[in-house]
C-alpha cells in the first residue's frame, strides 16, 4: 500500500488528485478511470462525494463499485480512524450541539456525535487536517477521538441538529424575554423567566414542531410520544414496534410543542385537565399527504402528548404485502365475502388490526354498497364509507351507534370494539337482519374469542348462527434485507418456538446483523401473522355454556387452521424473521 498520500496531505483538505492517484497506486482504480478524473474539477463538492457518484468500478473487488462505504473504509485505512454511521436516533442534540459552535463545525467540516465524561467523539470527512484538534480539546477539557463519516451526512445533519437546538434555545429565550419586559429589574427579570412558557405561536416552536414531524416521517415512525417530566420533556418515536428517545426538550417548550400541536389538530388549548383527541394532515417530504391522530392524557407534570401517523399508501398495500397470503388469505376472502354474519378481528393495541380492518372495507366498499362505521376515534378519514365518531357527552356509544346505523339502510357495518353485551346484542341483530358485521375484541388468540362473547353473555347458539370466523393477528418485525446473514437452525428455540406440535425445522434461517439502512437494528418494517378460524360445523359443534377452548383449537387446526406461533415458524422458515421476535410478539398456548 502506498504511504506518500498520508504525506502530502497532511494538514490538507483531501484533494481528488492525490486520492485518486493513491487509489490508483493501490490497486483500486483503473489507469483509464485515473486520466478521466485528472481532467475534473471538483469545485465545492468533497471529493470522496465526488468519487463515489462517479460509480467507478473497484479493481480489488470484482463485481463491486468504489461507492463512499469503499472510500471510508479505505481512508480508515490510510489515516487509523474508524468509520462513524451517523444515527440520529442515538445522538444527544442537546450535548453535542454544546461542544462547539454551528460556523466552528461548519468551517472544519467536523460534527460532535458523542459526548461522554471521558472524551468526545468527532466524525469528519478530513482525516488528516488536524489543526482544529488543540484548539477544541483546550476549550472542552477532554480528550478528542476523531471517526471517519460521510461528508453528505455530517454537512446534512450539522445543519439539522444546530437548527433544532438554536429553536429550542430561541424559544426558551422568547418565554424568558417577554416575561422580563413585563418586570422592573435583574431579579425579577430571571424569575419570571424561569417561570414563563414560550408562544405556542412563536416561530421556534414552529420551526421544532415541523422539524419533529419531518423527521418523523425519514425514520419511518408510527408513533410519536411527547411526554413531560419535572424538568424535561422527553420526544420519542416508535419505529418497528420499538420506542426510541429522540430529543429532551426543556420543559416549557415540551408545553409549547404540545400547545402548538393541539392548534393545529383544532383541540381545546385552555383545556389541560381532561383527555382529547383530535387529527391533522401534513406532508411528508416526499409530498405525500400524512394524518396524524391525536391524544392528550393530562400527567403529574403536564400533558402528555402521543400522535399516531396513518400512512395512507398503507392502505393501497395488498394483503399479500400486508402478510396474508395464500390459504389464509382464501379463508379470510371466504368470510368476508359472505354478505351477512359477523367477522371479528382480534389482538393487541398495535398489531394492525386498523389497517387490515380498513383494507378489507375498501376491498368491500363498491358504489353497489352502503358501508357504515362506528369508531373510536376514527382512525382515518375514508371517503367510500360512511363513518360516526364514538361521543359519550352525549351517550353515543358502540351500541347505540349500531342502533342508529341499523335505520340508515347498510350493506356492511364496522364495530370499532365488541366491549359489552349491549353492542355484542346489536351486532348480533344486525347480522341476523342480513348485513355484514365487521368488528374486533382483545383477545390473545382466535379460539379464546368465542370465550369471550360467551362471557359477555352472548348465548352459544347465536354465535353459532352469526359468527362467520375470526382472524387473531399480530406485528413481525421483517429482517432487514440488505444484511440478514444465513445461519444454522437453532433446533431447541425451533422446538419451542413450534411446541406441542411437532414441525420439520429448516435447513438454514436468518438472523439479523445491522447495517446502516436498517439503522444497526438488523429488522426493517413489520408484517402480520394470522390465525385465521372459520367457524365451519364441527367447531360450532364445540361452542357450548362450557366451550372447550383446546379442543375447538385442535378441530380448527385439522380444517387448516395456523397458530400465530406456526405461522410465525413459516416467516423463520423463509428466512423473513427470526425466532426471537415470532416468540416476543405471539402468546404461549393456553389450555
Amino acid at each position: 500500500m502506498s504511504t506518500n498520500f498520508g504525506e502530502q496531505v497532511m494538514e490538507q483538505p483531501l484533494a481528488l488528485a492525490s486520492m485518486a492517484l493513491d487509489l490508483n497506486a493501490d490497486g483500486r482504480l483503473a489507469r483509464i478511470d485515473l486520466e478521466r478524473i485528472g481532467k475534473a474539477v471538483a469545485g465545492s463538492v468533497h471529493p470522496a462525494v465526488y468519487l463515489a457518484e462517479l460509480k467507478l468500478a473497484d479493481q480489488a473487488s470484482p463485481g463491486k463499485l468504489l461507492d463512499m462505504e469503499a472510500i471510508l473504509a479505505w481512508l480508515s485505512e490510510k489515516s487509523g480512524q474508524s468509520v462513524y454511521q451517523v444515527d440520529p436516533l442515538k445522538i444527544n442534540l442537546g450535548a453535542i450541539t454544546e461542544v462547539m459552535s454551528k460556523a466552528f463545525a461548519q468551517r472544519h467540516r467536523i460534527l460532535a456525535v458523542e459526548v461522554s465524561k471521558d472524551e468526545v467523539i468527532i466524525a469528519s470527512c478530513d482525516p488528516f487536517v488536524r489543526a482544529w484538534e488543540s484548539n477544541l480539546e483546550h476549550v472542552l477539557r477532554k480528550p478528542i477521538r476523531r471517526v471517519l463519516a460521510d461528508p453528505r451526512e455530517i454537512s446534512r445533519h450539522t445543519a439539522e441538529f444546530y437548527t433544532m437546538a438554536g429553536s429550542v434555545r430561541g424559544a426558551r429565550g422568547t418565554g424568558r424575554s417577554e416575561a422580563a419586559a413585563k418586570s422592573g429589574n435583574l431579579e425579577a427579570m430571571l424569575e419570571l423567566g424561569s417561570m414563563k412558557d414560550p408562544d405556542a405561536n412563536d416561530q421556534h416552536i414552529v420551526n421544532i414542531v415541523d422539524w419533529l414531524l419531518q423527521y418523523a416521517f425519514e425514520q419511518r415512525a408510527s408513533d410519536i410520544h411527547i411526554e413531560p417530566r419535572r424538568d424535561v420533556a422527553n420526544v420519542r418515536f416508535r419505529i418497528d414496534g420499538v420506542l426510541y428517545s429522540v430529543y429532551e426538550l426543556p420543559q416549557q417548550v415540551g408545553a409549547a410543542v404540545t400547545s402548538r400541536i393541539k392548534i393545529l389538530g383544532r383541540m381545546d388549548v385552555a383545556e389541560k385537565r381532561r383527555p382529547q383527541d383530535g387529527r391533522l394532515k401534513t406532508r411528508t417530504p416526499d409530498g405525500n399527504e400524512v394524518e396524524l391522530r391525536l391524544a392528550t392524557l393530562p400527567t403529574a407534570f403536564g400533558e402528555k402528548l402521543v400522535m399516531r401517523i396513518f400512512d395512507p399508501d398503507v392502505l393501497q398495500k395488498s394483503f399479500s404485502e400486508l402478510g396474508l397470503a395464500d390459504s389464509d388469505l382464501a379463508r379470510w376472502q371466504h368470510m368476508t365475502d359472505s354478505g351477512n354474519g359477523i367477522v371479528l378481528v382480534t389482538g393487541p393495541t398495535g398489531s394492525g388490526k386498523t389497517t387490515t380492518l380498513y383494507s378489507t372495507l375498501r376491498k368491500l366498499a363498491t358504489s353497489a354498497v352502503n358501508v357504515c362505521t362506528i369508531e373510536d376515534p376514527i382512525e382515518m378519514i375514508e371517503p367510500a364509507f360512511n363513518q360516526m365518531q364514538v361521543n359519550h357527552s352525549i351517550d353515543l356509544d358502540f351500541s347505540s351507534g349500531v342502533r342508529a346505523l341499523m335505520r340508515q339502510d347498510p350493506d356492511i357495518i364496522m364495530v370499532g370494539e365488541i366491549r359489552d353485551l349491549e353492542t355484542a346484542n346489536m351486532a348480533v341483530q344486525a347480522a341476523l337482519t342480513g348485513h355484514l358485521v365487521i368488528s374486533t375484541l382483545h383477545t390473545n388468540d382466535s379460539p379464546s374469542s368465542i370465550s369471550r362473547l360467551l362471557e359477555l353473555g352472548v348465548p352459544s347458539y347465536l354465535i353459532k348462527a352469526t359468527v362467520r370466523g375470526i382472524m387473531s393477528q399480530r406485528l413481525v418485525r421483517i429482517l432487514c434485507p440488505d444484511c440478514k446473514v444465513l445461519t444454522d437452525v437453532d433446533e431447541a428455540a425451533w422446538k419451542e418456538l413450534t411446541q406441542p406440535w411437532k414441525v420439520t425445522p429448516p435447513k438454514q434461517m436468518a438472523k439479523p446483523v445491522g447495517c446502516k439502512v436498517c439503522r444497526d437494528t438488523g429488522y426493517r418494517g413489520r408484517q402480520g401473522i394470522y390465525e385465521v378460524l372459520v367457524n365451519s360445523r364441527d367447531v360450532q359443534e364445540q361452542i357450548t355454556a362450557h366451550i372447550d377452548t383446546a379442543k375447538l383449537r385442535d378441530i380448527a387446526m385439522k380444517e387448516g387452521m395456523r397458530t400465530l406461533r406456526l405461522s410465525g415458524a413459516s416467516r423463520v422458515a423463509k428466512g423473513e424473521t427470526t425466532i426471537e421476535e415470532v416468540m416476543r410478539v405471539a402468546p404461549m398456548l393456553d389450555g
